[in-house]
């Protein structure tokens, strides 16, 4: 069809007998518009083939995209394979679908922490959300930041100039280990998320351990030791079971004297890893080995054990974040938050073996 012929609002609204402003409104998604006048226009409109506005065009004359990006740090299929980030995203979801608001997810991949800089720049965006933690010296952020692209971050990174969304990981993590203190454990162990986003997996050394990058990592490790003082530290290359289980079964060989009593893990999912590892060493849980996780997700796949775990509300949580995004959208700058966490003791905790 030639720009000649191409149906405008203009012709919808004399086809429907009413005047453009009040077609406009009917494609905006007012609701001053009587029910029985909205269906004439979008009659009129099928009528001629005609789709609505040209969204560039609008977004050009309101100044907005309608598209708010959700930083993902790893690749795509994370976010829809890590329990976590689907509440989240759900939760995100749920407030700004309403507002006719899109989420584009921003991936990265083995080597980076979401999409490129040149990625950014080609992409118009009212607010961005760092779903997962970002890492604290992320050069996306002084970017976003030269946009005046309004910014919220679950967990990190943080700034006087980004609203931060999170959790008392490290007050939650010190719970979690007095439990175990309470249970008799002097011996453990944690299995962290990744320090920095270099792929490297193994003991963590002090040196390394200083340049942690992503906030809830290093929140975490610090709630074990405000209890039992420094421990070994195993660093995962991604949040994976698979990650969790080579963790284990390094940790938990049978034949270390010093073998930890309790492992901490820093999420459900590298917690579940542990277990596998600690079911192939033939170690029993929680006879031999006590095992802890954070999060509080649904692991229907691991019967018949129920992991001890910090629970936060992570759908709630993504809520938060999509009011959040909301306020400064409207032009105001939200508080940040704090939502609460609790610990949730099943059988895969118990008394330290003795001796």
């Amino acid at each position: 069809m030639s720009d000649r012929t191409r149906p405008t609002l203009a012709t919808v609204a004399a086809r429907a007998e009413v005047a453009p402003s009040t077609a406009s409104l009917v494609f905006s998604g007012s609701e001053r518009v009587a029910p029985a006048t909205r269906d004439r226009v979008l009659a009129a409109a099928a009528e001629l083939g005609y789709a609505g506005p040209d969204p560039v065009a609008r977004s050009l004359r309101s100044r907005r995209s309608g598209v708010v990006g959700a930083v993902i740090g790893e690749r795509l299929t994370y976010a829809f394979s890590d329990p976590v980030a689907v509440q989240l995203l759900d939760g995100v979801t749920e407030v700004l679908s309403p507002l006719g608001v899109g989420l584009l997810l921003l991936p990265g991949d083995a080597d980076r922490h979401g999409p490129t800089l040149a990625q950014l720049a080609h992409v118009p965006l009212d607010a961005v959300v760092y779903a997962t933690c970002g890492p604290e010296d992320d050069p996306a952020l002084e970017h976003l930041r030269r946009r005046e692209v309004p910014i919220v971050a679950v967990d990190g990174p943080g700034g006087d100039d980004v609203v931060l969304v999170g959790v008392p990981d490290r007050r939650g993590t010190a719970e979690l280990t007095r439990h175990l203190a309470d249970l008799g454990h002097r011996r453990v162990a944690v299995v962290a998320l990744p320090l920095r986003l270099d792929g490297t997996r193994g003991p963590v050394t002090a040196e390394r351990r200083a340049r942690v990058h992503f906030r809830d990592v290093r929140e975490r490790a610090l709630g074990v030791e405000d209890v039992l003082g420094p421990v070994p530290l195993w660093e995962t290359a991604t949040n994976a079971v698979e990650e969790g289980a080579r963790a284990g079964r390094v940790l938990l060989d049978v034949s270390a004297a010093d073998r930890p009593t309790a492992v901490v893990a820093q999420s459900d999912i590298l917690a579940a890893g542990v277990l596998r590892a600690a079911e192939s060493l033939g170690l029993r849980v929680p006879e031999d080995v006590s095992v802890a996780g954070f999060d509080g997700v649904d692991l229907p796949w691991l019967p018949p054990v129920r992991l001890t775990t910090v629970v936060q509300p992570t759908t709630e949580k993504g809520r938060v974040v999509g009011r959040a995004v909301t306020e400064l959208l409207a032009g105001r700058r939200p508080a940040d938050a704090v939502l609460d966490v609790h610990l949730s003791v099943g059988t895969t905790t118990g008394p330290a073996p003795r001796a």
